[in-house]
């Protein structure tokens, strides 16, 4: 019967789970699959998160489909092997986010009413998982913020948990001068501290720039994401234009590339 559902086109997520039920099978299953745990199988999980968020941002919609199918193939591989543990499984994981859907949305789903601002729902959000961390004992502000989110945006929520209890700067202008006051410092300091000190610094000036982004309403995240975008096109344009003399950027030499870095900027910033 499993070997009929599996070669079944049709068979929806039951086929799935008992792909991953085969895969993992220490008799039958692939060697690779079967030597996998949750730690070593996390960093793909991330990854295929990344790869969903790419093609989106690239628009690529025909190739969405298949990264929306890794990341749920991730998901169907950590319960596997929760299950196996006896720790939980995936009509658990259904159960559990379902349950978490209906119960932090009341206006669609319950007696509240749906008139509020997206602020109000959004501060009424906030209510109902500062519970559900009160629930599992989380009482310290900054408990429940996941380790392995990316640095910087989990540098974002960290100041996020501890401006609503009042520690914030309360003037943008305050955060400006911290940045100044960070990037002095290490910039002194870089010749006399040790190379863990100089990663602490800049790890100091990061957060502070990071806090900057928050205040500005800007997503830190999305912002050097857009910038690593405008540095790969840019840079393109430099290749393509060396590439037409027959050449590549390792014969060049840097005051070319900055001006044709600079033409290419020039081209972007230019009104249809």
């Amino acid at each position: 019967m499993s070997h009929d559902l599996i070669h079944d086109p049709k068979g929806g997520m039951p086929r799935l789970l008992e792909i991953m039920r085969r895969l993992r099978d220490p008799q039958t299953g692939c060697p690779w699959d079967i030597e996998q745990n949750f730690s070593t199988i996390a960093p793909y999980t991330i990854e295929e998160a990344y790869e969903v968020a790419d093609a989106i941002a690239r628009g690529a919609w025909g190739e969405l489909r298949g990264e929306l199918g890794d990341l749920l193939l991730q998901s169907v591989y950590h319960t596997q092997m929760a299950e196996e543990a006896e720790l939980f499984n995936f009509d658990d994981v259904v159960r559990d986010i379902s349950d978490k859907m209906v119960a932090r949305h009341p206006h669609v789903f319950g007696d509240e009413s749906r008139d509020k601002s997206a602020d109000q729902q959004t501060a009424d959000w906030e209510k109902i998982k500062a519970a559900e961390r009160a629930a599992k004992a989380e009482v310290r502000t900054l408990d429940g913020v996941a380790i392995g989110l990316p640095a910087l945006m989990r540098a974002v929520k960290l100041q996020k948990r501890a401006a609503r209890v009042g520690f914030d700067w309360p003037d943008i202008g305050q955060v400006v001068d911290k940045i100044a006051e960070e990037a002095e410092e290490l910039v002194e300091a870089r010749d006399t501290l040790t190379q863990d000190e100089v990663a602490e610094e800049y790890g100091d000036l990061l957060f502070v720039v990071a806090n900057l982004g928050r205040h500005l309403g800007v997503d830190a995240e999305e912002a050097l994401r857009a910038a690593n975008a405008k540095f790969t096109r840019r840079f393109g344009s430099i290749e393509d234009a060396l590439a037409a003399d027959g050449r590549t950027p390792s014969d060049s030499n840097l005051e070319e590339m900055d001006h044709l870095w600079n033409a290419a900027k020039r081209r972007e910033r230019k009104p249809d």
